[in-house]
């Protein structure tokens, strides 16, 4: 498990490790940038401090549902979006009182029914996702309550049982993108898009004290989302080689 990054002389000199010293001559760290900055950097040595975290306004969280059914259901499409119920009481329970939706909005994947491979033959596969406020409370009975909630609706709006027929049911929140990623409060989104959160706004990708540090990942330019934080890597790798080569320059000089 990785404990520390070494900083000698304003520079990452390397990472502590499962007890083992790995030395390098530059970091890249793409781990949750408020977890890299709380718990693996000295105090002097952060961009930003534990209250300029708590300050930001996070993107939701997810309660997310993976299921298998044993049969095939009649009348669902490939996406489905449940919003049968008030947007903007949801929204506020995320954003506004953050704590768990009493009438949550949510979305349904069934991809088996666009590729045959994702599922057993005479079987589908189904997702359902829910967001929520990151940082609630997250437990067993909370969970099953929402699946609950949530199954329900999908069975009244299809018309047909789908419960009984469940041979696979695994669920993922918040307790697991922390315990999984480290992320800051469970959040599964990154920031939210606001005006005072968005391009330059954003944490920084290079850190101010330790010169040859850097930042990838969804809290830093250009944001959430896979495709942005791959290019988040890229941006940091081209920085961080401008860098080297400038001092490999001098150097040679």
């Amino acid at each position: 498990m990785l404990k520390k990054i070494i900083i000698k002389d304003d520079l990452a000199s390397g990472i502590l490790v499962n007890g083992r010293k790995i030395l390098f001559d530059a970091i890249i760290a793409s781990a949750d940038y408020a977890y890299v900055e709380n718990e693996l950097l000295p105090a002097q040595k952060k961009n930003y401090s534990a209250a300029y975290w708590n300050r930001k306004i996070f993107a939701p969280s997810c309660l997310i549902y993976y299921i298998g059914i044993r049969k095939k259901i009649r009348s669902i499409q490939h996406h489905t979006l449940f919003f049968d119920e008030d947007f903007m009481q949801h929204s506020k329970e995320i954003y506004g009182d953050q704590r768990w939706p009493e009438k949550p909005l949510f979305y349904v994947c069934c991809p088996s029914q666009t590729d045959v491979n994702v599922a057993p033959a005479g079987h589908e596969n189904l997702f359902l996702l829910m967001p929520v406020a990151p940082c609630l409370e997250d437990n067993d009975i909370i969970r099953e309550k929402y699946f609950k909630i949530m199954m329900s609706r999908v069975e009244k709006e299809l018309g047909e049982q789908l419960i009984p027929y469940i041979d696979y049911k695994k669920s993922y929140c918040i307790n697991d993108f922390i315990g999984d990623y480290h992320s800051y409060k469970g959040n599964a989104y990154g920031l939210a898009n606001t005006l005072m959160q968005t391009a330059i706004l954003k944490p920084k990708i290079k850190n101010k004290q330790v010169n040859n540090l850097f930042y990838a990942g969804q809290l830093t330019v250009p944001g959430p989302g896979v495709p942005p934080c791959l290019i988040s890597g890229k941006i940091a790798a081209q920085q961080l080689l401008k860098q080297l080569n400038s001092v490999a320059h001098e150097v040679a000089v």
